[in-house]
């Protein structure tokens, strides 16, 4: 039998609390997750915060904001978030979210903002943009990546942008995953990660195929991969 896979909270709790905020990875922790996925934007400024959408909820673009115009909004810096992460012993799946064809400066000071909290061997880093993460590569190798994707791809292609960017991981969309993804997983020694998973017995037939770690919404929905 496999064991039981890393558990992360989606954002953290986002049924319980908002979305990518402290209260909520907090809360993750406290209901028996392992850690947390949270997602990274870049202010005008060059302030890394943790947000999912470009857009905050009164309609005003992240990038065109300082630090301090970001209240009354609760938008947690990124260094907060991995100070947290420190003193908790959380483990983080950070994504760099998708801002564009070109690699900007957040690859490079996300990977400075993890050496200095000392969080190498606790974060694994993510992203849709396959150029974010081998710009990665080469600034902080020792930093685990993983190819982030939700469209099924021909089974030779996910090999070779894989060895490209010399990840650690897939993290593919659970319904993507099945027997022969997992066997290409493991012939190039790759752990598979699965995101959005939000019912038992998606957990139970991703647990079976031995995935290494499952993301999702619901905190007991995870925990049960550790009761089957």
């Amino acid at each position: 039998m496999s064991a039981a896979p890393l558990l992360l909270g989606h954002r953290g709790t986002p049924r319980r609390h908002r979305e990518n905020t402290l209260i909520g990875f907090q809360a993750a922790l406290d209901a028996g997750l392992d850690g947390v996925e949270l997602d990274v934007r870049r202010l005008l400024d060059g302030t890394l915060v943790v947000h999912h959408d470009l857009e905050l909820l009164d309609g005003r673009p992240l990038n065109t904001l300082t630090r301090s115009q970001l209240e009354p909004h609760p938008v947690p810096l990124l260094a907060d978030v991995l100070a947290w992460a420190s003193q908790t012993g959380a483990y983080l799946n950070v994504e760099l979210k998708f801002e564009g064809a070109q690699v900007d400066d957040r690859v490079a000071r996300t990977c400075q903002a993890i050496r200095q909290h000392g969080l190498q061997r606790r974060v694994i880093l993510s992203s849709f943009q396959p150029l974010q993460l081998r710009a990665a590569r080469q600034l902080m190798p020792e930093l685990e990546r993983g190819l982030l994707y939700h469209r099924r791809y021909p089974l030779d292609l996910v090999p070779r942008v894989g060895r490209w960017l010399d990840v650690a991981a897939l993290h593919p969309h659970h319904s993507l995953i099945d027997g022969p993804l997992m066997d290409v997983a493991r012939r190039h020694g790759w752990r598979v990660n699965a995101w959005t998973v939000n019912d038992v017995p998606e957990v139970s037939r991703l647990s079976r195929l031995g995935v290494a770690g499952l993301i999702g919404d619901v905190p007991d929905v995870l925990l049960s991969a550790r009761t089957r």
